[in-house]
């Protein structure tokens, strides 16, 4: 068994290490907002900063919003890099679990591999949903040597565990599902707005579709918070609005055009002046709603 720092313990991060704790390991947390008492109760220890957990873990994984936030944890003021030995016989291993950059990925791993510690990057896909279950989907970026060391460890908290290729390789691959999952959801509330508009019944049209070729976990899951109104969340407008973010940067760096992808980031944009910052992505749908004057109606039983 490990001893596991777990930094960032929000909707997906708590059960994360929720799990891990269960799986037989010591584990070691810390969050900004205060370790939750229930993951003490299961025998993890709250530490006071990063650095700390940093100075007890061999490995330490990171779950936390975005990019800055992430090379705060790391580098700033009792960071991660302060609990670590340079260039120790013990390397200690990073792995960062968050959805961000992938140039900046790049840039921690050589700041941290130039310590002696190895970094791995294994963005998530799953939600809440799955980060509860243990059946998250883990996309990781690391050397194969890194990738067999931490992958018992990935399998407590996923149902998937992919190696995709060298570091950053894992925070591609999240870009990318970001970009089908997004325009995936903009197209199941275009469709379902529709068809209420029309006049059919959205659930029983959506009942339909997931028999057919259009079926999809976002028209199984999302069209049904669109068609009840239940925009908990789930994960967040503001956070899925970022990661549409770093993958126009990315894009533009690329001298790629992703029309589609720009045109649901600036539908979040309208999520977010409207107050809908904290709404489940699948209120898309009520921007949608805004530009045809009509909110998709549930038909009586």
């Amino acid at each position: 068994m490990a001893n596991i720092g777990f930094i960032g313990l929000g909707i997906m991060g708590k059960p994360m290490a929720g799990h891990l704790i269960k799986g037989g390991h010591s584990l070691f947390l810390h969050s900004r907002s205060g370790v939750p008492t229930d993951l003490v109760a299961l025998g993890g220890r709250a530490f006071s900063s990063p650095k700390v957990v940093a100075q007890h873990a061999d490995i330490v994984i990171t779950m936390l919003p975005d990019t800055p936030d992430v090379e705060k944890v790391l580098f700033g003021e009792n960071g991660v890099v302060e609990g670590l030995e340079p260039h120790s016989d013990q390397a200690k291993m990073i792995v960062d679990m968050s959805s961000i950059s992938p140039l900046e990925t790049r840039k921690f791993a050589t700041r941290l591999n130039g310590l002696g510690h190895e970094y791995a990057d294994a963005p998530v896909s799953g939600g809440d949903v799955g980060a509860q279950n243990a059946t998250l989907t883990i996309m990781v970026g690391a050397s194969a040597a890194v990738f067999a060391r931490i992958k018992p460890v990935l399998e407590l908290m996923g149902k998937t565990v992919t190696h995709v290729g060298e570091t950053g390789a894992g925070q591609i691959c999240k870009v990318a599902n970001q970009i089908i999952v997004s325009s995936t959801i903009e197209a199941v509330a275009e469709a379902l707005l529709f068809a209420s508009k029309a006049g059919a019944d959205p659930e029983k049209v959506r009942q339909a579709l997931l028999g057919g070729f259009a079926a999809s976990r976002v028209l199984e899951v999302h069209g049904e918070r669109m068609i009840q109104r239940n925009f908990e969340p789930g994960f967040r407008i503001e956070l899925h609005q970022k990661d549409l973010d770093i993958a126009l940067a990315s894009a533009s760096t690329l001298g790629v055009s992703l029309p589609n992808t720009a045109t649901v980031r600036e539908l979040f944009s309208a999520c977010l002046a409207h107050g809908g910052a904290k709404w489940d992505n699948s209120a898309i749908v009520k921007m949608l709603e805004k530009l045809a004057n009509h909110e998709i109606q549930k038909h009586p039983e």
